[in-house]
């Protein structure tokens, strides 16, 4: 039996004569082609398996470290996708609708990718150390350091987007249901939400709501109806509540000279919080992220659609625009030409040619952020009702944008978008239902009803009963008779 003496550096001597026993920790530093063969093999390991080049050959302290925070990283990833793909639910409690559990559990998750993106520089870097480029033929004296450096800003890259991401998402979700409105279950299988839609610019008397209407969401199927609520609608009544007890016959003008409003839906801004004192009617309005106005446009929109609404989204105008460039712009079929710009005190719908900054021309169009504002706001060369269409078809546009490839690849912007956008009392704990409810809602069409002529509804001398009546059948329709032989 022959005995094979070890050598220092890693060589044993046997009969067989020098053999290398550890070939990445010592190699035949003499020989370019091994050298330059090693180095590679630890670039692609440390970018497969970071940590594992120092295991092999260099400081095995930092390449445990470094293999452990890999294995931990992967699964977390897998926890991560098993949980989205079998519990999914426990997954959006535990990130956006857990409260403080939620924050805790993102920050974690952007403290875990910071950490691991700085230790991956500091892996490449020693990878590199080890390699020892002056022993590796010429061209790889370049290619090796160059590829690592790619490879690290790739994955690196990810790294530091996947934290921004998260930690766009916590500051989204904490500025936007922060101060949410009380947690209800449906009513009558229903979440009802109050959209409001307003520019609330500088140099407007009050910020009057433009655009009323109300989602419907059945919670269990998801499909979605929209009841559209023409703003100037007169003498609204109100569901029970302080409005209600001011005015019992419904919203009356006042011509009072220093506080004065009509009688539409879209005065209760006046009404309420310029005139009367709102605090004072609602005063729970603002700890639960509403106000005065809000809360008496919910009651009024119950009591002309007899249906129960908790909760609101109000959409600024101003930051419209934004959200629509941050989603790549919406499509929509014009089924005319529109004029863009504000008219002036000797323009009007005959001269529209002399007074407009722009035209959005019939046909299928992709539009940016300001032509879909435009498209939304312009009215004077057709109805409001014409208008409310309008906006309705840019919302069912927008909610088409809201695919999860879209609204990742514009995260950043999309959340920093609607923090500017969106007002709500949505509680943060009905995100996780909302999210799946969402989801059932755009695989099926929207069903959209306008409160107008088109819909046998006089506006100006409403009939409450009859809305009534139109609501409860789009909601609850009566089964269809079973075919008779």
């Amino acid at each position: 039996m022959t005995q094979v003496l070890s050598r220092p550096g890693g060589v044993s001597n046997s009969s067989a004569g020098l053999i290398r026993t550890r070939p990445m920790r010592d190699p035949d530093f003499g020989s370019p082609e091994v050298m330059t063969r090693r180095g590679w093999w630890l670039v692609v390991l440390n970018v497969l398996i970071p940590g594992s080049a120092q295991v092999l050959s260099g400081n095995r302290r930092l390449g445990r470290i470094g293999l452990g925070a890999t294995l931990v990283m992967w699964a977390l990833i897998v926890a991560g996708v098993l949980t989205a793909l079998l519990w999914h639910q426990a997954l959006l409690w535990l990130t956006v609708g857990g409260g403080w559990v939620s924050w805790i559990v993102l920050t974690l998750i952007q403290i875990l990718c910071i950490a691991y993106a700085v230790l991956w520089v500091v892996l490449t870097f020693d990878t590199l150390r080890l390699v020892r480029m002056v022993r590796t033929k010429n061209y790889a004296k370049i290619a090796i350091p160059l590829v690592a450096v790619l490879v690290l800003s790739l994955c690196g890259s990810g790294a530091a987007y996947a934290a921004n991401v998260v930690g766009s998402s916590r500051s989204a979700i904490t500025t936007l249901f922060g101060a949410g409105g009380p947690s209800v279950p449906p009513s009558d299988g229903y979440y009802n939400v109050l959209l409001l839609g307003a520019d609330s610019g500088l140099g407007r008397d009050s910020m009057r709501f433009d655009s009323i209407s109300v989602v419907s969401v059945n919670a269990t199927t998801g499909a979605m109806t929209i009841f559209g609520i023409p703003r100037d609608m007169p003498h609204v009544p109100f569901a029970p509540g302080p409005m209600h007890d001011l005015y019992p016959d419904g919203l009356q003008a006042h011509d009072d000279a220093e506080c004065g409003w009509g009688s539409g839906i879209n005065q209760l801004t006046n009404a309420v919080e310029v005139c009367h004192t709102g605090p004072s009617l609602y005063p729970d309005a603002k700890k639960q992220g509403s106000s005065p106005a809000v809360e008496a446009t919910k009651d009024a929109a119950e009591g002309v659609l007899g249906i129960t609404i908790p909760y609101y989204v109000f959409l600024d105008m101003n930051s419209f625009a934004d959200l629509i460039n941050a989603l790549g712009g919406v499509d929509i079929n014009v089924k005319e030409r529109l004029p863009e710009g504000n008219v002036p005190e000797w323009g009007g719908p005959d001269n529209a040619e002399q007074w407009a900054t722009g035209w959005i021309e019939a046909g299928q169009q992709h539009m940016n952020g300001d032509t879909a504002q435009w498209y939304a706001r312009s009215r004077y060369t057709t109805s409001d009702f014409d208008r409310m269409r309008r906006q309705r078809e840019l919302q069912e546009a927008i909610l088409k944008q809201f695919t999860p490839q879209n609204v990742l690849t514009h995260f950043s912007e999309v959340a920093s978008a609607s923090t500017d956008l969106v007002r709500t009392d949505l509680p943060q704990d009905k995100l996780p239902e909302f999210f799946d409810l969402m989801l059932k809602a755009k695989k099926q069409k929207v069903n959209t009803i306008e409160l107008t002529p088109a819909s046998g509804v006089d506006e100006f001398e409403p009939d409450w009963n009859q809305i009534h009546g139109i609501v409860k059948s789009a909601l609850h329709p009566e089964p269809e008779p079973s075919p008779t032989n």
